[in-house]
């Protein structure tokens, strides 16, 4: 069934690719264990993603710097007349729901139900055609490494609908909005924008929130594969339980200097504007808040002059703006690890033993979040192999993944 299917072009990683046949044949295989034939079946895919760029810059309107990556969700899925959605994913439970009930409904916030209602919700207030299908989902984007599990699956459902009903003609950006919209309506979840963007749109894409209703989108026809480097993404296996005031008081804090100088979000301050009122920041918010400050007004534009060393094809450019991403995040953003722990520095060990491993061509930073998450490294092909062996020595096995940078947002595939 797949024979026609380049997956080294989709997966990039030949050993990678070597694997997608039978995850796919095991896949059409559950699906007609569930729903009968696969008779008049197609296949979609949405990719996991990570940030390079813009660490907690896009709730102040920044800029960031975001990839797709060659792990993803898969759906085989068939249409049907009957206007109701059946979806099995992996081992969660059965879903079910009906397209013409698209109202919110609250006991279904932080449930897969919620995502998809939501999805289908978004998409028919633009007008686009939606209806039933009954699908398997299978995923390899893993939850909590940082690489956006809940963006992958919302970009495939959007993905699905755009197939089935509407000849594959809903943009990208569309797609996004309404992974977003499902997520922070329907789900309960407030997050931006930057997740179900990169998942959607594919390859490296470049986003400006300045104007977060209409984000500007730029997708960089850089071709990562012909690099030598490979995208290694360790997770630390630290302990999220008790970081919900830590995450809070990022953005907190920066709207605190932001008002402070007469905004509501940081994006129209400039540096000369925290320098020249500097000691009345530091008095009204306090020292780690003007850090923190600082460390968006340079990151936001970082973001952006990353972009433009990829789209002039300057990797080494590239690679030193990344380096200077991740120190900012460590010294002034301050999101590596906790004050109320400070015994326990999971990310700032496995930033120190990068450095051990790493060349000076190679380089790590702090992914997503921080505190107590993942950390990405851009590793040369030829030591990669090393450094996850370092790295699962050090958090356990299976803790350092090795992905490439995959060219191909949300797609179907047959």
């Amino acid at each position: 069934m797949f024979s026609s299917v380049d997956f080294n072009d989709i997966y990039i990683d030949p050993a990678w690719a070597s694997k997608q046949p039978a995850r796919y044949e095991a896949a059409v295989k559950t699906f007609e264990e569930n729903f009968g034939s696969s008779d008049h079946i197609e296949v979609y895919s949405a990719p996991g993603r990570t940030e390079i760029g813009g660490n907690h810059t896009d709730h102040q309107h920044g800029e960031v710097l975001a990839a797709s990556i060659n792990r993803d969700a898969i759906a085989i899925v068939r249409k049907s007349d009957n206007g109701i959605v059946n979806l099995i994913s992996d081992n969660y439970r059965p879903n079910s729901i009906d397209t013409n009930d698209l109202k919110i409904n609250e006991k279904e916030k932080g449930t897969t139900v919620a995502l998809i209602r939501g999805v289908l919700a978004a998409l028919a207030d633009k007008g686009y055609k939606i209806g039933g299908f009954d699908a398997f989902v299978t995923s390899d984007v893993l939850v909590g490494a940082g690489i956006s599990s809940s963006a992958a699956f919302e970009t495939l459902i959007g993905t699905i609908i755009s197939g089935l009903y509407n000849d594959m003609k809903i943009d990208p950006v569309t797609i996004a909005k309404a992974g977003q919209y499902a997520e922070n309506v329907y789900f309960g979840k407030p997050c931006g924008l930057m997740d179900q963007m990169a998942c959607s749109v594919g390859n490296m894409v470049h986003i400006d929130f300045k104007f977060p209703e209409n984000p500007e989108v730029e997708r960089i026809e850089f071709d990562f594969s012909k690099t030598g480097y490979s995208l290694c993404i360790t997770n630390t296996r630290g302990s999220h339980s008790m970081l919900t005031d830590e995450y809070a008081a990022v953005p907190g804090e920066m709207k605190k200097i932001a008002s402070l100088l007469g905004h509501e979000v940081l994006r129209p301050v400039t540096m000369s504007d925290i320098l020249s009122n500097i000691t009345m920041l530091r008095d009204k918010a306090g020292d780690r808040a003007v850090l923190r400050a600082m460390h968006f007004v340079e990151e936001t534009k970082r973001a952006g002059e990353e972009a433009r060393a990829l789209n002039s094809g300057d990797l080494w450019e590239f690679l030193k703006l990344v380096r200077e991403s991740g120190n900012s995040s460590f010294k002034y953003l301050q999101n590596i690890y906790t004050n109320s722990d400070v015994n326990t520095q999971n990310v700032s060990i496995a930033l120190a033993v990068s450095d051990s491993v790493l060349t000076r061509e190679e380089v790590a930073r702090v992914h997503g979040g921080g505190f107590a998450g993942t950390i990405q490294a851009f590793v040369k092909n030829d030591n990669a192999e090393h450094y996850r062996e370092v790295m699962d020595s050090v958090f356990g096995e299976g803790a350092c993944d090795i992905y490439k940078i995959r060219k191909y947002g949300g797609i179907k595939i047959i």
